[in-house]
C-alpha cells in the first residue's frame, strides 16, 4: 500500500464507523502523528495552574484539570480488502469546579495561557448560575493530594510504534486462513487505544497517566448456499489493557475444553481462533435446534462476563439506583432498602462479585480515576449479599462512606466525568475444579461459549442472552453442537442458582471496549472476569426454527 492510498483510506468512512455505534474521538490524522509528544509533564503541570488560579480568583472552593491526548487506531478489512483505517487525535482541557456549592464545567482545545484561563473562568461562572437553581450544595467527600505521581499500562509493545502493514499482514492472515477452512465471508479489525491523561487538582495532586488498550476481533460466516443458510461465529478474544504483545503469542496460555474449545489468557493466537471459528461456523450448519425446557448451564467466562456486566455492573451503579441515569438503559432493582436491610440474597453463597480498578491487564484498570482517586478493590456481593455499590466522590455520603470508591471516568477532555463501571468480576471457587470435572457433574445441561444477543429491562432485572457456541451435555458427557439457544431469568433467580465456580486456573476475562453511558453519551471500556460457573435449572427457549 503506498503513501497516498494510505492516507486515502485512513481518511474514508468515519461517519459510518460512528453510525455504526463505533465512536471515532478527536480529528484524522497520520501514524507518525500519533508518536508525537505535544507537551510533557511539566508543561502540563504550568497549564493546570494557570487554570487553578483563574478559578480560584472567581470564587471555586474547588477546582480539578483534565489535559487529555487521545488516540486511537482502527483497522478494518473484509477477506482480500482492507476496507478502512482510522487514526484520530483529540486534545485539549476539561475543567470543572465548585462555586456556591455547585458544579460547573467548561472545555476548551485552545491551550494557550489565555485560552486556559478563559475555560476556568467560564466554568465558574456555569456553576454560579447553577447555584441559582440548585437546592442542596454538593458534598465532596475528601481526598487527600498525591502529588506529582506518574502511572502507566505496564506494555511491553506499544501498538501505535508497529507498522500498519504489519497489522494489515496479520488481518490478511486471519481472513485467509478462515476461508481456507470453510468461511464464506470474513471479517476482522483491531483497534487500538491511548489516553495521555494529566489530573491536577486543587486537592494537591498533579498526576500523569499513560493507558493502553487493544481489542483484537472477527466475525467469520459459513454459507449453505443451496439450503440458503449462513451462520456465523465471532472472536473469543477478550480486550485489554496490554500493548501489542497481546497478539504476539508469546505469553499466551490457552485454556482447553470440551469438543476442541479453546480460551485465551494473557495472550491471544487470533489465527488460530479464526481457523476453529471457520469449522465450528460450518458445524452450527447441523446442530441440533434446541428443544425448550430446564436445563443446567455450564457457561464460559467469555459468555458469562456480558451476563455480569448487565445484571451485575449496570444495576449496582449508584446513579442508576438512585434514579440519575433512567434515560440510558434505565434505572436498577437493586434499590437503597435492599442494600440497608443488610441481607438482601443477590446470590448464592457460590456468588462473591468484586468491583476492582487494579485487576492486571484489565480495560479499566488505572492508577488514578478522573477525579484523582487511587484505584481500588471492594466488594459488591459478598457470599451472596448486596453489600456495596459503585460511587464517586459527591456520591458516598450517601452510603454514610467518607471515601470514594476512585470509578470517576470520562472519555475525552470535553467530557465531563461521572460515575462509570469499574473492573466488576466473579472471584473463582476456592476447591480445585476443571471445567471437565464441572460437567461430569451434569446431567441434563448446556455448555454456553461466547456472547450473542440479549435483552434486559430498564431495571436490570429481567433478561435474555444467547451465546455463539451451545453444547449439550447428557450424563456428563458432551454429546453435540446445539443451535437456537438463549436462556431466560431475573437477576436474582439467576444468580441464586449458581451451584459451582471453577478455580483460578481457568479464570479469564470478558471485556466491553465501548460501554455507552451518559447524556450526552460517553462510552468506557471494561474487563469482567470469571472462571466458568454452573447455574442450575434455567429456563431455556428455543429462538429458531420449529423442532
Amino acid at each position: 500500500m503506498d503513501r497516498r492510498k494510505f492516507m486515502q483510506l485512513s481518511g474514508l468512512g468515519m461517519g459510518a464507523l460512528v453510525g455504526a455505534g463505533i465512536p471515532i474521538i478527536g480529528n484524522a490524522t497520520t501514524p507518525e502523528h500519533l508518536l508525537e509528544t505535544p507537551a510533557d509533564a511539566a508543561q502540563k503541570k504550568i497549564m493546570s495552574d494557570i487554570a487553578l488560579n483563574a478559578a480560584r480568583s472567581k470564587g471555586a472552593t474547588y477546582t480539578d484539570v483534565r489535559i487529555g491526548r487521545y488516540l486511537q487506531q482502527f483497522l478494518f478489512t473484509r477477506e482480500t480488502k482492507v476496507q478502512n483505517i482510522v487514526n484520530a487525535e483529540s486534545y485539549g482541557v476539561g475543567i470543572r469546579v465548585i462555586a456556591n456549592g455547585t458544579w460547573g464545567f467548561s472545555a476548551t482545545s485552545d491551550v494557550s495561557k489565555e485560552g486556559i484561563a478563559k475555560c476556568a473562568e467560564t466554568a465558574v461562572a456555569i456553576a454560579k448560575a447553577n447555584a441559582k437553581i440548585q437546592t442542596e450544595p454538593v458534598i465532596l467527600a475528601p481526598q487527600k493530594g498525591v502529588g506529582e505521581v506518574t502511572w502507566k499500562t505496564p506494555i511491553v509493545k506499544n501498538a501505535f510504534e508497529i507498522p500498519v502493514q504489519e497489522k494489515i499482514d496479520l488481518l490478511m492472515k486471519v481472513n485467509g486462513e478462515a476461508m481456507k477452512n470453510g468461511a464464506g465471508f470474513v471479517t476482522s479489525n483491531l483497534f487500538f487505544v491511548n489516553e495521555q491523561k494529566y489530573f491536577a487538582s486543587s486537592d494537591g495532586s498533579y498526576i500523569d497517566q499513560d493507558i493502553h488498550r487493544i481489542w483484537p476481533t472477527f466475525t467469520v460466516t459459513a454459507v449453505d448456499k443451496a439450503a440458503g443458510k449462513f451462520k456465523t461465529r465471532d472472536a473469543i478474544s477478550s480486550p485489554m489493557g496490554m500493548g501489542y504483545e497481546y497478539l504476539d503469542g508469546l505469553a499466551s496460555e490457552k485454556i482447553a475444553g470440551p469438543n476442541g474449545l479453546v480460551g485465551y489468557r494473557n495472550s491471544y493466537d487470533m489465527v488460530e481462533d479464526a481457523i476453529m471459528a471457520a469449522k465450528q461456523a460450518k458445524e452450527k450448519m447441523t446442530a441440533k435446534s434446541v428443544p425448550a425446557g430446564k436445563y443446567d448451564l455450564v457457561l464460559d467466562p467469555n459468555h458469562l462476563g456480558l451476563t455480569i456486566h448487565e445484571s451485575v455492573g449496570h444495576p449496582l451503579e449508584l446513579d442508576r439506583v438512585l434514579g440519575y441515569e433512567a434515560n440510558y438503559a434505565g434505572t436498577s432493582f437493586a434499590t437503597l432498602d435492599k442494600w440497608k436491610a443488610g441481607n438482601f440474597n443477590y446470590g448464592s453463597k457460590n456468588v462473591t462479585i468484586v468491583a476492582d480498578k487494579t485487576q492486571p491487564h484489565a480495560l479499566g484498570t488505572v492508577g488514578y480515576d478522573d477525579e484523582g482517586v487511587p484505584s481500588k478493590q471492594w466488594n459488591l456481593i459478598k457470599d451472596g449479599v448486596l453489600v456495596n455499590y459503585q460511587a464517586i466522590r459527591d456520591q458516598v455520603n450517601i452510603l454514610g462512606e467518607k471515601e470514594s470508591h476512585g470509578c470517576c471516568y470520562a472519555d475525552n477532555w470535553d467530557s465531563v466525568q461521572f460515575q462509570r463501571m469499574p473492573n466488576v468480576s466473579l472471584l473463582p471457587g476456592k476447591e480445585k475444579l476443571s471445567v471437565l470435572d464441572m460437567i461430569k457433574g451434569v446431567e441434563k445441561g448446556i455448555y454456553i461459549v461466547g456472547r450473542g444477543s440479549y435483552s434486559i429491562d430498564q431495571q436490570r432485572y429481567n433478561f435474555q442472552f444467547g451465546g455463539q457456541l451451545f453444547y449439550e451435555i447428557k450424563n456428563g458427557e458432551v454429546v453435540g453442537m446445539l443451535d437456537d439457544v438463549a436462556y431466560q431469568s431475573n437477576t436474582q433467580e439467576f444468580w441464586n442458582s449458581c451451584v459451582q465456580v471453577c478455580d483460578k486456573d481457568d479464570y479469564r476475562t470478558f471485556g466491553s471496549f465501548f460501554d455507552g453511558k451518559g447524556q450526552p453519551s460517553q462510552v468506557s471500556a471494561v474487563s469482567h472476569g470469571s472462571s466458568t460457573t454452573r447455574f442450575n435449572g434455567v429456563n431455556v427457549i428455543n429462538t429458531g426454527r420449529k423442532i
